[in-house]
């Protein structure tokens, strides 16, 4: 079972800090991450998923 989204980290793409818990509005976060240093990379971990997703999506063309 995974931690409640109140007890884990998450990364504010409108200030670009690192939070815990639910700090800010649900539209400025992504996450959450198990650790602040997950969530300090945030930015890295979306471009590698998106860059994945479109990789896959161009293969089922």
């Amino acid at each position: 079972m995974t931690e409640r989204g109140d007890k884990q980290f998450w990364y504010n793409m409108r200030t670009g800090a690192v939070e815990f818990g639910y700090a800010s509005p649900s539209l400025d976060r992504v996450g959450p991450f198990p650790t602040q240093q997950a969530a300090e990379h945030a930015l890295e971990k979306l471009r590698e998923n998106s860059a994945k997703w479109d990789a896959e999506d161009a293969e089922d063309r």
